[in-house]
């Protein structure tokens, strides 16, 4: 099985259609949250069209979600999808995986609670800045953002085959891969 892996979109249109088609393949995406609005910190996306992707993303049912800080119940209601959840766990050839945004507690609980929920990753959101690595044997991932990126580049994540990949959506590469042992 595939997962696709995306976050902070913030009603980027292009760059989420681009990263979704890139995707292509994965039984399920997971959207770790800031979905539509662009937030009060950020300029406004080149390509902000929170009304396409939300139309998009209405019909696609191959996608979860996670509530991030900049998503609210309205627009739980033009996307017809689930923002509730704050976080969720997710498993894919016997590998948990931890999603939540990650603005409302530390990277060291984020951690913890992965430790106390068996879970072997850890994905969150939230700074926009992409993250692959391992500490106190959980594996960190953060996806960056296809719209909005702090660190230069737009991008995404996939898992498959034992392994994941961070990709920069700019060029259409992967950036870094780790392998992910149970």
């Amino acid at each position: 099985m595939k997962l696709g892996f995306i976050s902070d979109t913030h009603g980027g249109y292009e760059n989420t259609v681009q990263a979704l088609n890139l995707l292509e393949g994965c039984e399920q995406i997971c959207h770790i949250g800031d979905v539509l609005y662009h937030g009060p910190r950020n300029d406004i996306p080149e390509t902000y069209n929170p009304k396409a992707l939300a139309d998009l993303l209405k019909v696609r049912n191959d996608i979860i979600y996670v509530r991030g800080n900049c998503d609210a119940d309205v627009d739980e209601m033009v996307i017809e999808k689930d923002l509730s959840q704050k976080s969720r766990v997710v498993t894919c050839d016997h590998i948990r995986f931890y999603l939540v945004h990650g603005y409302e507690e530390t990277e060291e609980e984020r951690i913890e609670r992965a430790k106390e929920l068996d879970c072997r990753v850890v994905v969150s959101g939230h700074t926009h800045v992409k993250v692959l690595e391992e500490k106190d044997g959980v594996i960190l991932l953060n996806p960056g953002s296809t719209t909005i990126p702090k660190d230069g580049t737009c991008s995404f994540a996939r898992y498959a085959n034992g392994a994941i990949e961070l990709w920069d959506l700019d060029k259409k590469e992967i950036m870094k891969v780790l392998t992910v042992h149970s």
